[in-house]
């Protein structure tokens, strides 16, 4: 007997005014933040609430969603930044993220090699992100995809914030 097919996973970008897209945004970004490598808590209702407005009025958003069928398995939520070295844009990939039951079948893979090629078609010298220590098998996916620290450098960076 036959196993069925694997259902087609296609990577799209995200209608920010389609509110079947929005619920797909809500829906996966939450579901990242209630992972120890997130925040280990769901969103806020409030940020739930303004989250997709948020993201359709900030000029430089890029939100790619990963559909198998017409379930979104995957996103990449990304902003055009500028490079004040090489005096050119890039693209930081702020999150990305796959639905537990989804990894393991290369969502995260496709997910980069899409973010690579939006950033190809805009000019971008370089694609930067931020991965937590202790997230193994998101280090390993970007390793493996060609990113490493800054300049071959031995040292990693650390990022600061400060809540406003």
């Amino acid at each position: 007997m036959n196993a069925p097919p694997t259902p087609e996973i296609v990577i799209r970008l995200a209608d920010l005014q389609h509110p079947d897209d929005g619920r797909r945004i809500v829906e996966l970004l939450d579901m990242y933040a209630r992972e120890p490598v997130g925040q280990s808590a769901p969103l806020a209702e409030d940020v739930c609430q303004r989250l997709v407005s948020g993201l359709r009025d900030h000029p430089t958003t890029l939100v790619l969603l990963a559909m198998e069928d017409q379930n979104a398995v995957g996103i990449a939520v990304c902003f055009l930044g500028y490079s004040t070295f090489a005096a050119r844009p890039l693209l930081n990939i702020h999150d990305l993220a796959v639905h537990p039951e989804s990894r393991g079948r290369g969502v995260g893979r496709s997910l980069l090699q899409a973010v690579q090629q939006q950033a190809a078609e805009r000019g971008c010298c370089k694609m930067t992100l931020e991965v937590r220590e202790d997230n193994h098998g998101a280090r390993r996916l970007y390793r493996d995809f060609g990113f490493e620290s800054e300049n071959g450098a031995p040292y990693s960076h650390s990022f600061w914030a400060k809540k406003l």
